[in-house]
């Protein structure tokens, strides 16, 4: 995406605002769209009803998201319906009965889990979760997670005309074309509930803009004035229901970053292609090749087949796996340039890509021991390495005790190679992927990973804010 895309239209006027303006056309949903959405909630609804009503006469039905508060982009199709029960049913009447209403409801859907069993389908065209949950007093009393989210539609509902509704929808479109719209573990990005929040907060969304490229984060915001208790993240949105929470905590500072820039950019230079999420043109492997030829550095990779994991759980262990080498390998001397772990979404394969400044190192490494002066700890030293024919030293530098040893391993590809990738701080499912095997390639050859990886390869060589 390119930071130098002209404003639309001539000088006259203000640009800002057209190119909103032709973004709102967009993404407002048509009076078709609208109608179809109401009569499919209120199908689904009913059917709802009437199969919690000889389960739980105490249950009811509400629909929330952004369905509900109108703040649904046009295009999407997206219904959740939540069934509340009343607080004194226990938890496995809750699970069983919300799962034999889902099913009532969507007949052909398939079982989730996320705190607990939940049913999710399509119904005409529409994505449909079908959640059950407790009919809590307050957000302080919840006993499940999702409890929480009957909260936030009656917070946002209170508070978002069809005006702000509107603004929020340019909102999360602009959130989506620079790549930082969802709160799933893989974008680590704004959800829709914290982007309605930040839109009521600022009352629009050219005022979010400019808000927001002047952010120094961390960023704390707190729509009910809780002073809740302080938070370790770059951007804190309090939960107005529940001032314990930051519903923003899964933003990463990479993302909240990656807005300041295109908010910035936005306002230096409107334009339409801002709004767009598009993906790079793959590289094929002879791209990749000439790359790698360019920089001059040593690629490799740990190319495997990946956990069968929803990526809610694949990406934090992939993450965390990578981060593991990353480290390795820096203290081993091997000094790592940029690092990117990718995964196919069917789950046929799965590399954490590490480029690498160094790819060998000497046979021998300098071990630095204590100060001679500190007695015990330095005989100790000193008689250790004395004792090792393999060992340059004990020699005295610096006022302690040195030994140059032997290295384990002088390249990268040796280590990655060897069982040490093992002791590496690894997520636990990669780490039983890695045992039923890999394959560890080098230079030239990760040029084999255009075949599933083209995009990612592209996004990782032409890297943009």
């Amino acid at each position: 995406m390119s930071d130098e895309s002209p404003g639309e239209g001539g000088d006259d006027g203000d640009a800002f605002e057209r190119v909103v303006s032709r973004v709102r056309e967009r993404v407002d949903p048509s009076e078709e769209e609208w109608a179809r959405m109401r009569e499919v909630v209120a199908a689904l609804t009913e059917r709802a009803e009437d199969a919690v009503a000889d389960l739980c006469p105490g249950a009811d039905v509400m629909q929330v998201g952004s369905t509900a508060r109108g703040t649904w982009v046009a295009g999407d199709r997206d219904v959740d319906l939540f069934v509340r029960f009343p607080p004194e049913v226990d938890r496995e009447d809750l699970e069983a009965w919300g799962l034999e209403v889902g099913h009532a409801v969507l007949p052909e859907g398939r079982e989730e889990y996320a705190e607990h069993p939940y049913v999710k389908g399509q119904y005409r065209g529409f994505d449909v979760d079908c959640v059950p949950c407790y009919a809590v007093e307050s957000a302080s009393e919840i006993r499940s997670a999702v409890d929480r989210t009957p909260f936030h539609n009656e917070y946002l509902e209170a508070r978002l005309d069809d005006d702000l509704a509107g603004e929020v929808r340019v909102t999360k479109q602009f959130l989506k074309g620079v790549g930082v719209y969802g709160s799933d573990l893989r974008t680590r990005g704004f959800s829709g509930y914290v982007t309605e929040l930040l839109v009521a907060e600022y009352g629009g969304f050219r005022e979010f803009v400019e808000a927001v490229a002047d952010w120094h984060p961390p960023v704390e915001i707190d729509p009910e004035g809780h002073a809740a208790a302080s938070f370790d993240d770059a951007l804190v949105v309090v939960d107005p229901t529940d001032p314990e929470r930051n519903v923003a905590a899964v933003c990463s500072a990479g993302n909240v970053a990656r807005l300041q820039h295109h908010a910035r950019a936005l306002l230096a230079a409107p334009s339409v292609e801002r709004f767009e999420a598009t993906d790079p043109e793959p590289l094929s492997a002879a791209d990749v090749r000439e790359h790698v030829d360019r920089r001059g550095t040593t690629p490799m990779a740990v190319a495997f087949s990946p956990p069968d994991l929803v990526d809610d759980q694949l990406w934090p262990q992939l993450r965390r796996s990578e981060a593991g080498l990353v480290d390795e390998l820096d203290r081993r001397g091997f000094d790592v340039l940029r690092s990117a772990t990718f995964a196919t979404q069917d789950r046929s394969a799965a590399a954490i890509l590490v480029e690498l400044e160094v790819a060998e190192r000497p046979r021998v490494r300098r071990h630095e021991g204590p100060p001679v002066h500190v007695a015990d700890h330095a005989r100790g030293f000193y008689e250790k390495y004395a004792a090792d024919p393999d060992a340059y030293g004990p020699f005295v530098a610096d006022g302690r005790y040195v030994v140059e040893r032997e290295r384990e391993h002088t390249t990268a590809e040796a280590f990655l190679e060897s069982d040490a990738v093992f002791d590496v701080r690894l997520g636990t499912h990669v780490e039983s992927a890695l045992e039923a095997g890999y394959d560890v390639l080098v230079d030239d050859a990760v040029a084999t990973l255009a075949e599933d990886f083209g995009v990612e390869l592209a996004a990782y060589f032409h890297p943009e804010p």
